[in-house]
């Protein structure tokens, strides 16, 4: 049986290049970098055994490169899912809109019943 032990939230920008994956990362690693507990360690278990579920919105979640989302988590079992959130912020002078991505990580370990 899966269970979830820890959920966290993260936010990214790109403020002018309007790059989507580059938002999200940044909201990835916002999100590592407010969770310092080692649960596969607290549980005697392996890193690798971590069930990772990455859940990151955007406004056009076409334009997110997951293998890159993925590629951030130095272990665990990665599932990325990009949907529709965030916001796409208008600038005053026109340009391209800033671009902000939320991240909720997950994490889980298959349990015994």
């Amino acid at each position: 049986m899966k269970k979830r032990m820890l959920t966290e939230m993260g936010m990214g920008t790109s403020l002018r290049r309007q790059d989507y994956t580059e938002a999200a990362v940044r909201a990835v690693k916002d999100a590592l970098w407010h969770n310092s507990i080692n649960l596969a360690e607290l549980f005697g278990r392996d890193k690798a055994e971590m069930l990772i579920d990455l859940e990151i919105g955007v406004q056009q979640p076409d334009r997110v490169d997951t293998a890159a989302l993925a590629a951030v988590f130095p272990y665990g079992q990665v599932t990325v899912s990009v949907v529709k959130g965030g916001l796409d912020v208008p600038r005053a002078d026109g340009g391209k809109p800033t671009v902000i991505a939320n991240a909720a990580i997950s994490v889980s370990f298959e349990m015994g019943a």
